[in-house]
């Protein structure tokens, strides 16, 4: 389970059932809303519902992203693309929400051919039944390890605490706003050099209130950077720390005036200093 699947897992958690379904049918609705050509699955075997729209697993076949590591799985069904290869929602069953590549066109040769045995059907469905069980583990698995490390944590944040959170955060920053965090502290990259490396090396060697403080102005850059209207975000950290933006607009407004009108200033021109001559 990758990083960003777990924090996705974490900021989506619901400890209520009902809750917990509600939304992930809204999610499925919203998907099919939103492309209303996709191909709505079922993980359960069996037969499809008169008027459903829904195709149970007996009806198609799931293609696999991931890539054979031996020559017998290479020809595999599931392994394999074909011209009715098409995007799918999981609509009901184990995985509801996840999206996928299916075949569902029945006369397909590549995923359907119309002599398959009984033995070749038993194998496949105990492959994928074995992927979706391994799979399963390894998200449980993943999700016990976070809600261990979160028990850790301490109630008052340590400096390894902070300095944790801050390497792991600024790496996501793009150069030029690595490059803002890194000016506000005095440091300069130089050619060559990594802003990014240059500030965990100045962190190291700072305090706790140094280390939060550039945690927090990370986060208000990470976030404008994912948003289309990024000032939202300064806004809303602006009101949380009671900061008055109203008050700094006309000061920031004043300083570039005076600068322009120093600019466009005329320079004074220098009299040319009179040569002493030399005493013969």
């Amino acid at each position: 389970m990758t990083v960003k699947e777990l924090e996705n897992a974490n900021a989506d958690a619901c400890t209520d059932p009902l809750c917990y379904a509600a939304k992930l049918e809204a999610h499925v609705q919203r998907q099919i809303a939103a492309k209303p050509e996709i191909v709505q699955i079922s993980t359960a075997y069996g037969k499809t519902q008169d008027g459903s729209k829904i195709i149970t697993r007996s009806k198609y076949v799931e293609i696999r992203a991931d890539k054979p590591d031996t020559p017998e799985k290479a020809k595999q069904p599931e392994f394999k693309t074909c011209r009715f290869t098409a995007e799918a929602i999981v609509s009901e069953g184990i995985d509801k929400g996840e999206v996928r590549r299916v075949c569902a066109e029945a006369d397909c040769p590549i995923h359907h051919p119309r002599k398959q045995s009984t033995k070749a059907d038993a194998s496949f469905k105990a492959e994928q039944d074995k992927s979706r069980r391994e799979q399963a583990l390894a998200n449980a698995t993943g999700m016990r390890v976070l809600q261990s490390i979160v028990a850790t944590v301490p109630v008052q944040l340590m400096k390894r605490d902070f300095l944790f959170v801050a390497e792991q955060m600024l790496p996501l920053l793009d150069d030029m706003r690595l490059e803002i965090v890194a000016r506000n502290r005095g440091i300069r990259a130089k050619e060559g050099e990594s802003a990014a490396k240059l500030l965990i090396a100045f962190l190291r060697k700072a305090e706790e209130g140094v280390i939060g403080k550039l945690i927090v102005e990370t986060v208000i850059l990470l976030l404008a950077s994912k948003q289309s209207d990024g000032g939202k975000v300064l806004r809303t950290a602006a009101q949380a720390y009671k900061v008055d933006t109203d008050a700094i607009a006309p000061k920031v407004k004043h300083e570039f005036s005076a600068k322009e009108k120093a600019r466009h200033a005329p320079k004074p021109i220098a009299k040319a200093v009179p040569k002493i001559k030399k005493a013969a």
